[in-house]
């Protein structure tokens, strides 16, 4: 009886500091909305490497088995518009190396904490990949819907019920090509959703500096 009286003692004696649980609150808040934004920028790093492999497949297609007038049996039109698969290739581009290296930032201890660095280039990453993703996918419908010339998506698609057993497959070109521009208009919504959660976890880490300036400083969510 005595030592349960004393347990009960013991475990009424602790105090549990109210800042304390707030903090953990707070910290556990930003810990969520920092996964989310890391998983939302690795989708979005995946989306920007299936867009340049598949674009830069069909470009490098079309250049190995473009003909010149010169033959007799050309397997692309002579008027042909390359700048939709080019703007593909190079939105993508950015997008890859911007997310990749705000990944790199995110996941690795030295460099995350580096808040002077890591904090600008989680808002900045995103946002450029998102006005890259725009201006390559909307230059992309504006180009492909002209009549007068033929575009990479477009011709490939117009031949792609004929069986070939050597390059250039317009079939595949075709698949190909429809999944970077689909890809490309899924990753304007994704670089978006990036760039808010982003804005929402700086204004979480701030709100806890000033709140809590007797912790430790730097991002309290973990590396």
């Amino acid at each position: 009886m005595s030592s349960q009286t004393k347990g009960q003692a013991s475990f009424s004696d602790v105090e549990v500091d109210p800042q304390d649980l707030r903090y953990q609150k707070h910290t556990k808040r930003i810990r969520v909305v920092d996964s989310a934004r890391i998983g939302l920028t690795g989708f979005a790093l995946l989306c920007g490497l299936t867009i340049l492999g598949t674009s830069a497949d069909t470009l490098a297609v079309y250049n190995t088995t473009h003909l010149s007038s010169d033959f007799h049996l050309p397997l692309w039109p002579d008027r042909f518009d390359l700048r939709p698969t080019v703007a593909l290739v190079v939105g993508s581009s950015i997008v890859v190396v911007l997310n990749a290296v705000s990944l790199l930032f995110s996941k690795v201890k030295v460099l995350r904490n580096r808040t002077s660095l890591h904090t600008p280039l989680s808002l900045a990453a995103p946002f450029i990949g998102f006005i890259a993703a725009m201006i390559s996918m909307i230059f992309f419908y504006a180009v492909n819907a002209s009549n007068s010339n033929d575009t990479l998506q477009s011709w490939s698609c117009q031949w792609g019920f004929a069986g070939m057993s050597m390059k250039p497959h317009f079939r595949t070109l075709c698949d190909e090509s429809r999944t970077a521009l689909y890809l490309s208009v899924v990753l304007v919504p994704v670089e978006l959703a990036v760039l808010t959660v982003a804005g929402y976890q700086m204004i979480l880490e701030r709100k806890s500096s000033s709140i809590f300036p007797f912790r430790k400083s730097g991002s309290p969510t973990p590396s």
